[in-house]
């Protein structure tokens, strides 16, 4: 159990240290650091989630997509199943929004066991943003 929650924090402080810069969009512009840490808690505490895997994938499913790092820094941080969720979770953000928003919708149902609770749970913590 150690291992796992030294992984969890791992995962914490290198998804904190990508998105220093970035605020959320809204109000209160909160740290965006705030957004994974929320998808993974809502998985835990809420959807009883257990799976490091998920967990630490939740913490980092927008770091590929929103900062400059690369799916080869999670492989060789965080383990090849780890950068398979990430990859299924992210957006190319070289694509235009509606195209974008058009794929996640089409792969979708698509998703591994793994990456359909994150994406569930990363769209409750936006809804709830609104």
């Amino acid at each position: 159990m150690e291992f796992d929650i030294a992984l969890l924090l791992k995962a914490a402080r290198f998804s904190a240290e990508k998105h220093s810069s970035q605020r959320r969009k809204g109000q209160d512009a909160s740290p965006y650091i705030n957004h994974p840490l929320e998808v993974a808690d809502l998985l835990a505490n809420t959807g009883a989630v257990m799976d490091i895997r998920v967990l630490v994938a939740a913490i980092l499913h927008d770091t590929v997509e929103d900062t400059r790092t690369t799916f080869e820094e999670v492989l060789a941080l965080f383990g090849e199943d780890v950068r398979a969720i990430v990859e299924e979770l992210t957006d190319d953000k070289k694509l235009p929004k509606p195209e974008r928003k058009r794929r996640q919708i089409e792969h979708a149902t698509h998703l591994s066991t793994a990456a359909k609770p994150i994406k569930i749970a990363d769209k409750i913590c936006n809804i709830r943003d609104v």
